[in-house]
């Protein structure tokens, strides 16, 4: 792993991973391999946690895009946080069960928020990834990865709050990891670089955005017609897409001599109008066709990436 990695980054964004989902089926058609064995370090963020988290449980990119047309309307369809927040745990419970760190095929960061401590919680795979306190590392801090998803996932005020137990016995009030790195890619390449030693001409970044849109026009029969009228819930959405952007700007910065493709595409046609609560079957295909589309600007670059 000192010698060489690949890192994939997912970014957050609710409904909008299936923009991701069909950047993903491009590419592992291009790898013609599951995508937990083509990439050394999986990071994600909210929706990109689930995402990195069922890739690196060897799941193939349309099993994900199945649970995902299945699942998000159900997610999305409740008015209150804690409807969601209910039926999110479900949905974690039914897929992840009670499974550990211990059950990935590859590393893997999943992003968090301590909302005690206002600091990023980032469950890891292995000690290897850790930049301190190496001596009580556990993986995924003795957490079960339905819990790590879902403290990633729990975007405030649109969801609860989720509480973890760690290993420690600690009991840590966690929210989405978008208030801290919903664009995840700086977290991947310090992991890589600092924890991991790897050289940065060795390093390969996959880096994956769910794309930035006009805000809908929605009716008042409309769950986030409701919950928009908040203007903590709009000041939410905002942070994310400017989070999102500052990260990629810093890590182009940062780490411009580090090769990286980034795929996010801004759209500004009236139809493609979404946000993170869409439960539009319709407009839930067109994003992941939007996906796809993404995909073949980059195709050459992936290929030599992966090749």
């Amino acid at each position: 792993m000192a010698d060489k990695a690949r890192i994939l980054s997912l970014d957050g964004g609710g409904a909008k991973g299936f923009y991701t989902l069909g950047a993903l089926q491009e590419i592992e058609k291009l790898a013609g391999a599951p995508l937990h064995s083509c990439f050394h370090l999986i990071y994600g963020t909210s929706t990109g946690s689930i995402i990195a988290a069922l890739l690196a449980l060897g799941h193939s990119v349309e099993e994900i895009h199945e649970l995902y047309s299945k699942h998000v309307p159900t997610i999305m369809k409740p008015l209150t946080p804690g409807g969601k927040s209910k039926a999110l745990n479900a949905v974690a419970k039914e897929v992840f069960k009670e499974r550990k760190f211990d059950r990935f095929k590859t590393d893997v960061g999943i992003v968090a928020t301590n909302y005690d401590n206002e600091t990023p919680m980032i469950f890891k795979t292995d000690v290897g990834l850790a930049h301190r306190g190496r001596h009580s590392f556990e993986p995924g801090f003795g957490c079960t990865i339905a819990d790590a998803v879902q403290a990633s996932c729990s975007a405030y005020p649109f969801f609860k709050a989720y509480k973890v137990t760690t290993h420690k016995k600690q009991a840590i009030p966690v929210i989405d990891g978008g208030y801290c790195a919903n664009n995840p890619t700086l977290y991947a390449i310090a992991d890589a670089l600092n924890a991991l030693k790897v050289r940065p001409d060795r390093l390969r970044v996959v880096s994956l955005g769910v794309g930035l849109y006009p805000p809908p026009k929605r009716s008042a029969k409309d769950v986030a017609w409701w919950m928009n009228k908040y203007p903590g819930a709009r000041f939410f959405q905002k942070t994310l897409e400017i989070n999102t952007q500052s990260m990629d700007q810093l890590r182009e910065v940062l780490y411009s001599h580090i090769p990286t493709v980034r795929i996010s595409r801004t759209y500004n046609q009236p139809e493609m109008a979404t946000d993170l609560l869409e439960r539009d079957p319709t407009k839930l295909g067109l994003l992941h066709t939007r996906g796809i589309e993404s995909f073949r600007e980059h195709e050459d670059k992936l290929k030599e990436f992966l090749d």
